[in-house]
């Protein structure tokens, strides 16, 4: 049963609670620090990828948080979001196509994440996405803003708008666009070919995807490529052997696995 109290003590999280600044930004890292993503739940689940975008709250609540399983975008987005509504933010639902290897994007209701209104801003949330990308909120604005070694920026362009990263090494780089639009649920219900198409391209790689942050970056584990952020640093690495392998699974999924 979804517990605003003890969702906090999972995160470990015993400041403000105040619908501000502050609470927002120490949420929403220790989130992407405590609570895991992992695809390898949906890996068989074909074209029906998004079939549970509408979470059972208290269900997802009792699977993530008290059982300590990772979850996908929409589950991790789908729990943070209550959270933040319970303590007074108002919150709501954008969805984006995330930047490909070939540079091009997939389609717009590929990812699912939020956003806050605060301060007579809009500010984007996003604690289920692997990465590389922001551990704390971004502001939806123009500016660049400096988080941990890396840059953030928001540009809009074809019609989008497009979060851009740039580490220590190397240009701007899209992590995802989408349109500030807010999306209701019902959008998954009836998947555009588009989105089945991607659906059954990402069943037939069957990669999973495993990822958490930490205190100056990300580990994320695409298959057996391990992927670490820090600092603004990013370094890649095979994984062969399967001791290695299983080490750094259960280094990302804890006690999850």
């Amino acid at each position: 049963m979804f517990d605003v109290d003890r969702y906090l003590k999972a995160l470990d999280h015993s400041g403000p609670t105040g619908a501000d600044w502050q609470t927002l930004r120490a949420l929403h890292k220790k989130h992407l620090m405590t609570v895991p993503y992992d695809s390898s739940r949906n890996t068989g689940n074909g074209t029906s990828l998004w079939e549970g975008v509408d979470i059972d709250t208290d269900t997802t609540f009792d699977e993530l948080i008290v059982g300590g399983r990772g979850g996908v975008c929409y589950e991790l987005h789908g729990l943070f979001r209550a959270l933040l509504e319970q303590l007074g933010f108002e919150t709501g639902t954008f969805a984006a196509g995330i930047r490909q290897m070939d540079g091009s994007f997939g389609p717009d209701l590929e990812h699912v994440f939020g956003f806050v209104r605060l301060d007579g801003e809009t500010v984007l949330t996003d604690v289920g996405f692997v990465g590389p990308s922001y551990l704390e909120p971004l502001r939806l604005n123009g500016e660049v803003q400096h988080q941990y070694g890396n840059d953030f920026r928001v540009v809009e362009t074809d019609g989008y708008h497009v979060v851009q990263r740039k580490g220590q090494v190397g240009d701007w780089q899209a992590v995802y666009r989408f349109r500030p639009r807010p999306r209701d649920f019902a959008e998954w219900a009836d998947p555009t070919p588009d989105l089945v198409a991607f659906a059954r391209q990402l069943a037939g790689a069957g990669t999973v995807v495993r990822g958490r942050a930490f205190e100056t970056g990300q580990r994320i584990l695409i298959g057996r490529r391990l992927l670490t952020v820090d600092g603004g640093h990013d370094t890649v690495r095979g994984l062969v052997d399967q001791a290695e392998f299983d080490a750094a699974v259960t280094d990302i999924l804890g006690s999850c696995r």
